[in-house]
């Protein structure tokens, strides 16, 4: 069955920072929580961030260390963080990956129902979509189809808020299985899975086909060009 709306992952499958939002996350949470334990040592340092959400990685950072956990703490953290992330986003190893400006323009083309599933808080989502011109797919500024960090720290919770949204966009009930969920992580998949999405997984992040393959999705591709992903998704 040919999805009604395709829900991306941003890191690692539409595009790469070269390291930009860990630069301006560890900035803006040193800011409000002065430097690491360790001087040789970030806020960040050994955590291993692919497919966790914002909110997540803060709250796990923090309690590492003992540092208490409170929302609104966290929520001027990622305020911060944005703002840092409008500076770091220029930095070096931008890179938008193999197939996906073609892709989403060929989507655009056929009216097809595009959103983002994602990890990122909203204001970094624009900010790392916007340096390589891909926001403009994704109706920031016309009621787009979204699940943010805002949505939950469970990225279930993410997959579950962009359906609810595609249903209010569609203007009828979707059915979890008529969202596609696009990711490149373990995580992604099994959110996908426990919000009942079908998914699939792009290898241009951190993980392998093979690796993505053990984790059961219902295809896995080496990238999103044309040639991987055309007859799949109909365009």
């Amino acid at each position: 069955m040919r999805p009604s709306v395709l829900l991306f992952d941003i890191d690692g499958t539409l595009l790469h920072c070269g390291g930009a939002g860990r630069r301006a996350l560890e900035r803006a949470m040193e800011e409000h929580l002065g430097g690491a334990v360790r001087p040789e040592e970030t806020w960040l340092s050994g955590m291993k961030l692919d497919g966790m959400t914002d909110r997540l990685i803060v709250r796990e950072a923090m309690l590492a260390v003992g540092h208490p956990f409170e929302e609104a703490l966290c929520d001027r953290i990622l305020d911060t963080y944005a703002d840092h992330l409008e500076q770091e986003i220029h930095g070096p190893g931008y890179e938008v990956l193999p197939g996906v400006p073609a892709l989403l323009a060929d989507l655009a083309a056929a009216g097809r129902t595009v959103g983002l599933c994602t990890g990122n808080i909203r204001r970094g989502a624009r900010i790392k979509l916007g340096r390589g011109g891909l926001d403009r797919f994704f109706g920031f500024d016309d009621g787009g189809v979204y699940g943010f960090a805002g949505d939950g720290e469970a990225r279930e919770h993410i997959v579950a808020a962009a359906v609810r949204r595609a249903s209010a966009r569609l203007g009828r009930a979707l059915a979890p299985e008529e969202a596609l969920v696009i990711g490149d992580t373990p995580r992604d998949v099994t959110a996908a899975r426990a919000a009942g999405c079908p998914v699939l997984a792009v290898a241009t992040g951190r993980f392998s086909v093979e690796a993505l393959r053990a984790e059961g999705p219902d295809h896995v591709v080496p990238t999103l060009e044309r040639a991987h992903v055309g007859a799949l998704l109909g365009v």
